[in-house]
């Protein structure tokens, strides 16, 4: 049996949608956790959704979001109250997943969708406290040597990626070339070019695939941003999978190489490498034919097979 090691880690989403208004998407979440709702008026007028175990969701506005509803089946531009972005509280694979998929079908029946040609997305976050220098080295490295094949594999928006850029070269180059130690010498690297203010929470450093300006912001947690809006549960699932197993690579991978795999077979470079990091047997063949699926080539031979 595969190990599930990778699936241990704590994590939190960031699901956009719209289709429904706030007030209706807390109503729905706080249905299925047999929770309260809160409103907490500000600028993200959030609704706080309080569960049975204590555990707070949050509907909050986003303004990035292109707000609609259907109206006789047809989408027409609606007002911001349309604007919805679910926000977990922490979660684990193991004890949760059904929960959020649950959730997630709901709030589609309930009327809500997440388009890509409507600039939604997801954001995974993951637990930061067991990172390393070392191991957040390893994840840029991670995700620049698989750049292509992800955004590939992921379908990312044109429309979305100025809020998820892919790994910087430069970036990449003075990481490996310094070879830093310590927490501080990482960040000095994350931030070179973009001046002396580090700390507001919009920091231009954070629109990239990989963002570590959430590690060193002080929210202390390791962010991928490359998944395009959907409120498919399935797809949500393999994005959380992937997320997960990434970051375990990076843990405990002794070192990552920056370069680049084969590109003459995308479907089998993915597939290989998913099975690498974890995703390996049937529990996964659901997330891997997600993951795989818009990629060129055979998931099961990389050069075609002689006639």
């Amino acid at each position: 049996m595969a190990s599930t090691d990778f699936l241990k880690g704590r994590f939190g989403i960031e699901i956009e949608m719209t289709g429904i208004t706030r007030a209706k998407a807390a109503r729905t979440v706080a249905d299925h956790l047999r929770g309260t709702v809160e409103r907490c008026y500000g600028s993200y007028d959030t609704h706080k959704v309080t569960a049975t175990d204590g555990r707070v969701w949050k509907i909050v506005s986003d303004s990035s979001i292109f707000t609609q509803k259907k109206v006789n089946g047809e989408k027409i531009p609606a007002d911001k109250t349309y604007s919805v972005e679910l926000v977990s509280p922490i979660l684990t694979y193991e004890e949760d997943i059904k929960t959020l998929q649950e959730i997630v079908r709901k709030l589609r029946k309930a009327g809500a969708f997440s388009e890509s040609q409507n600039r939604t997305g997801i954001h995974i976050h993951l637990d930061g406290a067991d990172h390393t220098p070392r191991s957040l080295r390893n994840f840029v490295n991670i995700v620049y040597s698989r750049n292509d094949l992800l955004y590939d594999s992921l379908q990312v928006e044109e429309t979305r990626k100025s809020y998820c850029k892919k790994m910087d070269e430069d970036l990449v180059d003075r990481m490996n070339r310094k070879k830093p130690k310590t927490f501080n010498q990482i960040e000095n690297i994350w931030y070179e070019g973009y001046g002396p203010v580090r700390r507001q929470h919009y920091h231009q450093s954070r629109y990239h695939f990989l963002n570590l300006h959430s590690f060193f912001s002080g929210v202390g947690t390791v962010e991928l941003r490359g998944f395009n809006g959907t409120l498919h549960a399935g797809e949500i699932r393999a994005y959380i999978v992937l997320a997960l197993a990434m970051n375990h690579q990076a843990l405990t991978q002794k070192c990552a190489s920056s370069k680049k795999p084969q590109t003459d077979n995308p479907k089998f470079a993915m597939r290989t490498w998913l099975n690498r990091i974890g995703l390996i047997g049937d529990d996964y063949k659901n997330c891997r034919e997600h993951l795989c699926k818009h990629l060129e080539g055979s998931a099961a031979w990389r050069f075609p097979r002689a006639a």
